[in-house]
């Protein structure tokens, strides 16, 4: 099946067209300065389309979400879904040829750059019994595909570029034809663009994207200067799928529209300079007192031991969830035996015990950050001077209670500490007490402990320390953790019975 993209007008006023079989073989390149009507050619050239191809769209600046009034389009809201179910929306995009809309705009602009990543990559890996024709267009390739690496984390460079690379150079075999449009050719990968065959150039002025342009349309300097003179809406066109020669064309009207200011001049609002003043101040105090609207914050990269510092900025994390029904750990091997708690140890003639020892220490400032072996002597030294018994406690004994003293597990009702204590047996001594703190917000339905103060409870002021003590927790079965692309995390106690 041959068809042909009406995209246009040439200087005759004759029809400009793309052969989208050759396009789904070829790939293209659109290059424009921001206002130079680069965007405008692409949603003309998915409306030409539509219906004739699948259409996937990397969305940045949620520019194209609406395609989906017009032409059915599925919009995914990126900052709604984490990396493991965007990976598997993907999957299943490719399964059953969707059009659909991977709108990023939510989400900051690294979280944009991995959530994209991940999605192309999964669309790249499809199993090969779904791999259907399919155009996939990324908008501001520069920023999936840089030529520097900027102030991009290593690992979300290599992976957006891995990513982007596969895309242009082996997607033709996978069905993926990839359009990438760009503001600039000298921040384009030049890997990336390099692998298109088609190229429709607009509006450029700098000397090295203009020379970048003739180059690759087969101008020399004298004709590239007709670059900077193209107006608005105007592109020089050149591949096997547009013309064997440069040819211009002046993009149609499209049938939807973007969802960004107008472009137009609009009248001023017509009111005197005091009605404006009162405008503006109006309850001003009131308003700026307001709880005020929280753009979702990316999902933090994996931290390194040699970044621990520049990421230590606490952040808070949402209340703990209780799952329904007791689900099996995660790991195979058998949950260790319940340890029988031992008998009450015998209190002096005021009658301290040593528990009561333990809870003083506890509550003094910073006893989470001094080593156990410190607080262990501190405990022993304690003990002799109020005459209490204590050598049938030992270190790790120590710990445990210490953790249940600083954790407040010991404020709880009976019932409530041997529900919490039996689904906390066999945590290392180390992570006890944080563990412990979200095992009773989970059971008390609580607040969940704030990110400092699970740092508090661990005895370390890092906040990566602390995502790496849930990361251990969670593959050890003892939580589950979700957090989307949009920064919102939520934490699942699947072993923990549910409150009387």
């Amino acid at each position: 099946m041959t068809a042909t993209i009406d995209i246009g007008r040439g200087p005759q006023g004759e029809a400009i067209g793309i052969d989208l079989a050759e396009l789904l073989a070829t790939r293209l390149l659109v290059q424009g300065n921001s206002g130079s009507g680069k965007s405008h050619l692409l949603r003309r050239l998915l409306e030409e389309c539509a219906g004739q191809v699948q259409q996937i769209i990397i969305d940045p600046e949620g520019d194209f979400v609406t395609l989906a009034d017009a032409f059915g389009h599925v919009v995914i809201d990126a900052g709604a879904y984490s990396p493991r179910e965007i990976e598997e929306l993907a999957a299943r995009v490719r399964q059953h040829r969707a059009s659909v809309v991977l709108a990023l705009d939510e989400l900051e602009v690294e979280a944009q750059i991995r959530c994209a990543a991940l999605f192309l990559t999964a669309l790249f890996d499809a199993p090969r019994e779904h791999w259907y024709p399919a155009l996939v267009v990324v908008d501001e390739a520069q920023m999936f595909a840089p030529a520097a690496a900027g102030e991009m984390n290593d690992e979300t460079r290599r992976l957006t570029l891995a990513a982007m690379t596969n895309l242009m150079c082996r997607g033709r075999k996978r069905g993926l034809a990839g359009i990438v449009a760009t503001q600039r050719l000298a921040k384009l990968a030049k890997n990336v663009a390099a692998e298109a065959s088609n190229f429709l150039m607009g509006r450029t002025f700098l000397d090295i994207d203009m020379q970048r342009a003739a180059d690759l349309l087969g101008m020399d300097r004298r004709q590239a200067e007709r670059i900077r003179d193209l107006q608005r809406g105007q592109f020089l066109g050149l591949g096997p799928a547009i013309s064997r020669r440069p040819v211009a064309v002046h993009v149609g009207a499209v049938q939807t529209a973007g969802r960004g200011g107008g472009q137009g001049l609009i009248p001023l609002p017509e009111a005197a300079g005091d009605a404006m003043e009162a405008l503006l101040t109006d309850r001003l105090t009131e308003a700026a007192a307001a709880p005020q609207p929280v753009r979702r914050a990316p999902p933090p990269a994996s931290p390194r031991a040699d970044i621990e510092q520049a990421l230590a900025r606490p952040r808070a994390l949402p209340k703990v969830t209780r799952a329904p029904e007791p689900l099996a750990p995660l790991s195979e091997a058998p949950a260790p035996a319940p340890t029988p708690r031992p008998a009450p140890p015998p209190a002096n003639e005021s009658g301290t015990t040593p528990e009561d020892i333990v809870r003083q220490i506890a509550l003094a400032e910073d006893a989470t950050y001094r080593p156990a072996a410190t607080l262990f002597r501190d405990f022993a030294i304690r003990c002799r001077q109020a005459g209490i018994a204590s050598a049938h406690i030992d270190i790790a004994r120590f710990r445990r209670i210490f953790a249940h003293a600083v954790s407040g597990l010991d404020q709880l009702a009976d019932d409530a500490q041997a529900a919490i204590a039996q689904a906390a047996e066999g945590v290392d001594d180390d992570c006890l007490a944080p563990y412990l703190a979200i095992l009773i917000a989970a059971h008390t339905g609580a607040a969940m402990p704030q990110e400092d103060e699970l740092g508090r409870l661990y005895g370390s002021a890092s906040p990566s320390r602390v995502r790496r003590l849930l990361d251990h927790l969670e593959r050890q079965g003892r939580i589950v953790v979700r957090e989307d692309f949009g920064g919102e995390r939520s934490i699942t106690v699947p072993l923990l019975p549910a409150a009387a």
